[in-house]
């Protein structure tokens, strides 16, 4: 994996708290390397993890859920079919019953203050940037996860 970088790689002090253990999470990926290693290491911290591979699938998986089935979106968003800010928008514009309350957490390698204040602006809870600063990630998803 050369050229590949993970920051943050979860040890003992960055599992997820019991309070989060089991809790299951939608993770929208289009680049399959990343979705690999994101899937795995959020598995290996105890939370239960599906994806999807664009933001259409992930707005597809969501409104068939049932309420309640996801406890967080983490969302890339750029991505081929549907992106993420407009994956994000849908979700909250719908009628299912977590529209506007579950977390929707930005994945993304656009990290400057114009990219964070646009997730926001379509619905987004909060920004984590890549490479995934997993340690973050699990703080970011405690703060949000009810």
């Amino acid at each position: 994996m050369t050229g590949f970088k993970i920051q943050g790689v979860p040890g003992a002090d960055s599992r997820c708290s019991d309070r989060l253990r089991g809790k299951r999470l939608l993770l929208v990926e289009d680049n399959e390397l990343n979705m690999e290693i994101a899937e795995t290491i959020l598995t290996e911290v105890g939370f239960v993890v599906e994806n999807a591979e664009n933001g259409k699938e992930a707005l597809d998986r969501f409104l068939a859920s049932e309420p309640g089935h996801y406890q967080a979106v983490l969302m890339d968003l750029q991505m081929p079919v549907m992106d993420g800010y407009t994956a994000a928008k849908e979700i909250r514009n719908s009628t299912h019953p977590q529209a506007l309350t579950v977390p929707v957490i930005a994945l993304t390698a656009n990290a400057f203050a114009e990219d964070m204040a646009k997730a926001l602006a379509a619905g987004m809870n909060d920004h984590v940037s890549k490479p995934i600063d997993y340690k973050r990630l699990i703080r970011v998803l405690e703060k949000n996860i009810e």
